[in-house]
């Protein structure tokens, strides 16, 4: 699957924008990604295994609620990060 990287942590891929990953749900993905980028995770990802309030994870463009959500194998995976500051 195509997961689009956000510039925020595109330090922890080497500036990749977008990687290729597998899963058969989103947290598996997710820990898969982590292997390969350690500390990835975790910006996106709590201790209760929630994504953080100023992520969104869209698979195919739908919003995904949790990382429970199961995977076909085919979607695209976009992380998206809130922007703050003054």
């Amino acid at each position: 699957m195509l997961v689009l990287i956000p510039s925020p942590l595109r330090s922890y891929t080497g500036n990749l924008c977008e990687v290729e990953e597998c899963g058969s749900t989103l947290a598996e993905l997710l820990d898969n990604l982590d292997r390969r980028f350690p500390g990835i995770r975790f910006r996106m990802i709590d201790e209760q295994d929630a994504i953080r309030k100023h992520i969104r994870i869209y698979v195919d463009k739908e919003l995904s609620p949790s990382i429970g959500l199961k995977l076909a194998g085919n979607e695209r995976i976009q992380i998206v990060c809130a922007l703050s500051g003054g």
